[in-house]
């Protein structure tokens, strides 16, 4: 097992916002050469929300983690047990006969709009040099697959991206939030959810639209290539340093993802904006801030999880939190993290990343 040490970031603190830009792309493809870890792993240690003698405890979140990783969950187990409520990540449901979406960028592929429009092709439609890059990334992570070749840039990407990491060791399987759900379920300890819930009237018509436009979805593309070309090697690091508990690393190590210009394509779609699909995110993020702030009024103890991308920042979690008066206390690296110690008789052994996420698949905002 290799740790995240084999790619040291630079000594000192710093935030997602302060970290150098990676160095420009080549166009070779470099084997990975960072071991994902295995096994029984601590995860991160827990974030405390303070106010007065009540605490929030924060469990945080990464996607994608290593496919064969055990999270070592008793303590967090044992601290729902001793919990009066637990607040889920926030999540949003659009209601159109589509059901709960993993992300915006995917409204178009729930409403069957995946292919281009006019049937053109993805060579038709990314620029020469995108293009160059693209076609080794292909052969080497989605074979001979001819069918994406006439999909829109955005899903060609989002597919290209999910063969890579899967050949990487990682998997986007939730760990956190079903060991909570079943935690929660097992000691009647009551559940939140923070879903923000949208109706989509007149889906076909939604579909049709959707189907006979083009998407501003260029720099969706061209930022999941470069994630894939530079930063495949950096987020199995990261992986290794959320289950080994490094939380200094995470703190340290930035990267640009392509997230949100994938977002940004559908958000500032004409249609997008009317329906509201840009205000979703913020909403969601509302919902949840509302709900942990019930809930640190009313209990001595409560538990929830947030993607680590959340937390940190000066628009993060965190720091929304601070400004309303809370006392935020971050935990230490593992090896020094103190972790409250968990009851033996309510905690259950573990939860694996390959068995243990069968709950209900949320939305989260990244």
């Amino acid at each position: 097992m290799a740790a995240p040490s084999s790619l040291a970031p630079p000594a000192g603190g710093g935030s997602l916002t302060d970290v150098p830009s990676a160095p420009a792309a080549s166009t070779d493809i470099v084997d990975l050469d960072t071991l994902v870890v295995s096994g029984d792993q601590p995860g991160p240690g827990l974030w405390r929300v303070v106010s007065g003698g009540h605490t929030l405890w924060i469990v945080g979140t990464l996607e994608p983690l290593p496919r064969r990783l055990r999270w070592m969950s008793a303590e967090v187990e044992g601290l729902v047990a001793r919990s009066q409520e637990v607040v889920l990540p926030p999540a949003y449901v659009l209601d159109a006969g589509v059901g709960r979406l993993r992300g915006l960028t995917m409204v178009p592929a729930m409403l069957r709009a995946r292919r281009n429009p006019d049937g053109r092709t993805l060579a038709e439609r990314v620029p020469q040099d995108e293009y160059a890059r693209w076609l080794p990334l292909k052969a080497r992570y989605l074979g001979r697959d001819r069918g994406v070749e006439r999909w829109r840039p955005i899903f060609a990407a989002h597919a290209l991206y999910e063969a890579a990491i899967e050949q990487s060791g990682l998997d986007d399987a939730r760990v956190v939030e079903p060991v909570l759900r079943r935690a929660a379920r097992r000691h009647q300890v009551p559940v939140t959810e923070t879903v923000v819930r949208m109706d989509i009237e007149d889906p076909r018509g939604v579909l049709r639209e959707f189907s006979q436009s083009d998407l501003d979805d260029g720099s969706c593309f061209s930022l999941t290539l470069d994630r894939i070309e530079q930063d495949l090697e950096n987020m199995r690091a990261r992986a290794n340093a959320w289950a080994l508990g490094d939380v200094g690393y995470l703190r340290r190590t930035g990267f640009e993802s392509q997230y949100r210009a994938c977002v940004q394509a559908i958000t500032s779609h004409t249609l997008g904006q009317r329906l509201g699909l840009d205000a979703l995110n913020e909403r969601a993020l509302q919902a949840w801030l509302q709900a942990a702030e019930a809930a640190l009024a009313r209990n001595a103890s409560t538990v929830s999880a947030l993607p680590v991308s959340l937390l940190w920042g000066g628009t993060g979690l965190l720091a929304r939190l601070r400004e309303r008066g809370y006392e935020i206390v971050e935990p230490d690296d593992a090896a020094t993290a103190p972790r409250p110690s968990p009851d033996a008789r309510d905690a259950e052994p573990e939860a694996s990343a390959d068995g243990g996420a069968s709950g209900t698949r949320q939305t989260a905002p990244r």
